[in-house]
């Protein structure tokens, strides 16, 4: 029954992840990588360490168990760290859950598979003289190093996402009145403050832009650009920014989101609601902001320590 042929059945879940939950290209192609990983290791396991395209074009979803499901946990275990074997299962989940809900199967057999016990990971922050030592190291006698320190006091000042910075184009940004409209994860869309610092650092690269490439700022485009004159990517920044980090001393790993992670618990540190933050950095849920949280622990306990009346 070709209905249930499990290729087909990824193939309409996936396209269901930008239509109906407006998920990015990018979470889709997560999601069909994972699922194609599932689908290869039940093919090896019946066919004895054989992976066979006809064998993947026609293997239907009732022939998928929860055994199955059990030993592609135990593969996991094997190559994977704890968090990279959650969000497998999850996807795993939800693609069940979807074929519930369209009623093409009746159980998930993915529900009585338990995720396992996540490890609490500390995000890698900044301190404030850190952040300003590696910000103020960036020369700014070059285009490049213009550009440069535009994008990291960009990062620092709003804590927006590498991929939400590469994506930002000219008209994004009000100078005037110091916002940044992001489209952020799910198309969602959000306005957040940046700012002088950083408004300054993008005013003094635009205008030697103009002045060496002919670029003006009266037309919409991407706002940071590589030596062609492209687009820059994440990992070029990432690559600059690790560079920089090197150079000026910094003894622990940076990379974009380490600033992303620095400004949430700069902000917190200096007693900033958990929900404006939350706001501020785009996420859904604010559990996702909560981790942010115990790094706020000793000034916490300062206040504790003034406030109560009873220690």
């Amino acid at each position: 029954m070709a209905s249930l042929i499990l290729k087909n059945l990824i193939r309409s879940f996936i396209e269901s992840l930008s239509s109906e939950k407006g998920y990015s290209a990018n979470t889709s192609r997560a999601y069909l990588h994972d699922l194609n990983e599932f689908v290869s290791f039940i093919i090896k396991s019946r066919f004895s360490g054989k992976e066979n395209q006809q064998d993947k074009d026609m293997l239907r979803v009732d022939e998928v168990e929860g055994l199955m499901i059990r030993g592609y946990l135990g593969y996991l275990h094997k190559r994977n760290k704890k968090v990279t074997i959650a969000r497998k299962i999850s996807v795993l989940r939800s693609f069940f859950r979807y074929l519930v809900k369209h009623d093409i199967i009746y159980d998930n057999p993915a529900d009585l598979i338990l995720t396992p016990k996540q490890e609490k990971v500390i995000p890698i922050y900044l301190t404030v003289d850190d952040m300003f030592r590696l910000l103020d190291s960036l020369k700014t006698n070059s285009l490049s190093g213009l550009r440069n320190r535009a994008i990291f006091e960009t990062l620092y000042s709003s804590g927006i996402r590498i991929s939400e910075l590469v994506g930002l184009n000219v008209f994004d940004i009000d100078v005037t009145e110091y916002v940044i409209r992001i489209l952020g994860k799910g198309n969602r869309e959000r306005i957040v403050p940046i700012g002088k610092k950083a408004v300054d650092a993008i005013k003094a690269y635009r205008e030697r832009l103009q002045t060496e490439e002919g670029i003006h700022s009266d037309k919409n485009g991407p706002i940071f650009l590589n030596m062609n004159n492209d687009r820059l990517t994440a990992r070029s920044i990432a690559r600059i920014l690790e560079k920089a980090a090197k150079e000026c001393g910094l003894s622990i790993p940076v990379s974009p989101h380490s600033l992303r992670h620095t400004f949430a618990t700069h902000m917190l540190d200096a007693g900033a609601d958990l929900r404006v933050v939350q706001e501020l950095l785009g996420h859904k849920s604010l559990s996702t902001t909560q981790k942010y949280t115990h790094v706020s622990i000793d000034r916490l306990m300062e206040t504790y320590d003034k406030a109560h009346p009873r220690k």
